[in-house]
């Protein structure tokens, strides 16, 4: 230890003041007695030889041994006070560093204590992240985090939107129940998210402060802002309001700075997975469910409503499609359909590419005839999405088939695949429908007779007002509308 001298005082430096004050002591009482003997026997001499009798003897041998002891003794206590004074330098020296080194101590206590909480409140945190299955649980984590770190301030985290243009409070702490109201309104606008450091504002009136920290009406304030990032790319911050120049420990900081990093750590991990699950369980092409997921997502409806209706599409001269008119134009042509198919059905109904330019569509709690009336309207709406995208015009062929108890899914599509041969077989361009053993299945206006002078053919009354919905005469497999006949075979 250097103390303000710049002296390092160390244990042999101690050790030899000691020696030398046990010498020094030693030689000042010896030498007392052999100095103080021989001066005596000086004096006497002395006084004998000067007066032989008489009491002025004794006062000039006392004279004497005064004179001859006094320089002894004046030297022997300068010495004696210069020890003591060395002694008393180290000793404070001593003292000096025994106090910075309790200091130094304390601090590194300090320090390792800030560190041990630090390191738990890290692993309690990844824990509870790590336990965290979707995006609105790691928000839960990061509210309750908020009012573990700054229970007393307000705390909020802004991420950006899926466009990355727009901040959203996402999540908030306070022990007011307001909100710091940060007025930054983009990533790009927040100094943390663009420079992608911690800023720290002691005042928000300062020349230096956040330009959106000015104008509150709470007057002026302090801030700390903590960038995040999510899968390498800075979306968002967390912001913290205080009074002006209030203390906020580093410790707290860096917390704040952990939350940060674990907080978007995690949130790009799950990102990550939903995006490799949506891969796997798509197709590329179209977005839609590819076979497997369509099974597992039939499969798992069927459990709450056993009655579903199955229907197998397929693009009616799609290879003359492709070769005619090139492989991108067949692909916008299977990517068109995909949107079409997937507008014209319910949301609880599952569809997905079974393959090529078949898709597979299971429409839950539905009856088969019920079916056919969304498949006319599909029909319709694909003829005028084609005109829409300047595409060259394509038909579309429909299997249905209802779904009986217990029937496995293989068994299901292949009934739905042979209905759509039939279809095909039929002239393309249209819904054919069969039952359990293969039969045709009507209309249900076929069933019941010829259509009435005011009823339009084989439409219900609670599809009148179906928008786009087919009104053709139907057959097994209802046609299209001549106006809709272009384009196809």
């Amino acid at each position: 230890m250097v103390t303000e001298e710049g002296v390092v005082v160390t244990e042999s430096d101690w050790i030899a003041a000691q020696s030398r004050a046990r010498r020094l002591g030693w030689v000042l009482t010896h030498g007392g007695l052999v100095v103080g003997i021989g001066v005596c026997l000086l004096a006497v001499l002395v006084g004998d030889a000067v007066e032989p009798a008489g009491a002025a003897r004794w006062l000039v041998t006392a004279g004497l041994m005064y004179l001859l002891l006094l320089p002894f003794v004046v030297g022997s206590l300068f010495t004696a006070r210069k020890q003591q004074d060395n002694t008393d330098r180290l000793v404070g020296r001593l003292t000096q560093q025994l106090t910075q080194a309790v200091d130094v101590a304390e601090q590194q206590a300090g320090d390792r204590d800030g560190q041990a909480h630090r390191q738990e409140f890290e692993t309690r945190l990844a824990n509870a992240l790590d336990m965290a299955e979707g995006e609105p649980e790691v928000i839960e984590v990061i509210e309750r985090s908020f009012s573990t770190i700054l229970p007393q301030s307000p705390v909020e985290l802004l991420l950006a939107d899926n466009s990355h243009a727009h901040l959203l409070r996402m999540a908030s702490a306070s022990p007011t129940g307001l909100s710091p109201g940060c007025g930054v309104d983009s990533p790009d606008h927040c100094p943390a998210a663009r420079r992608a450091q911690i800023q720290r504002f002691a005042d928000s009136d300062d020349l230096d402060a956040c330009p959106k920290l000015r104008g509150r009406i709470d007057g002026s304030i302090s801030s700390v802002c903590v960038p995040v990032a999510i899968m390498g790319r800075t979306v968002g911050v967390i912001h913290s309001t205080a009074e002006p120049h209030a203390k906020l420990t580093d410790d707290k900081v860096q917390d704040l700075g952990t939350l940060a990093k674990l907080a978007g750590a995690r949130i790009s991990l799950l990102r990550v997975m939903a995006e490799t699950q949506l891969q796997a369980a798509t197709d590329s092409l179209t977005g839609l469910l590819n076979r497997r997921s369509f099974e597992q997502q039939v499969t798992k409806a069927r459990r709450d409503t056993p009655l579903l209706s199955l229907a197998m599409a397929d693009l009616d001269h799609f290879k003359a499609l492709n070769d005619t008119y090139g492989h991108e134009t067949g692909d916008r042509a299977l990517r068109l359909f995909a949107q079409v198919l997937t507008g014209s059905v319910r949301v609880q109904d599952v569809v997905g590419r079974h393959g090529g330019e078949e898709f597979v569509v299971a429409l839950v709690g539905c009856h088969a005839d019920e079916t056919r009336h969304i498949l006319d309207s599909l029909r319709v709406r694909l003829d005028a999405a084609i005109t829409v995208a300047g595409l060259p015009q394509f038909t579309a062929s429909f299997g249905v088939v209802e779904a009986t108890d217990h029937e496995a899914l293989p068994a299901l599509i292949n009934r739905a695949d042979v209905a759509l041969s039939q279809a095909k077989r039929d002239g393309r361009d249209r819904v054919v429908i069969q039952d359990a053993l293969g039969g045709p299945v009507l209309a249900r206006t076929e069933r019941a007779g010829p259509p009435g002078p005011d009823r339009a053919p084989h439409v219900r009354d609670e599809d009148m007002t179906r928008p786009g919905l087919n009104t053709a005469p139907g057959v097994a497999g209802s046609d299209r509308p001549k106006t809709a006949q272009k384009g196809s075979e």
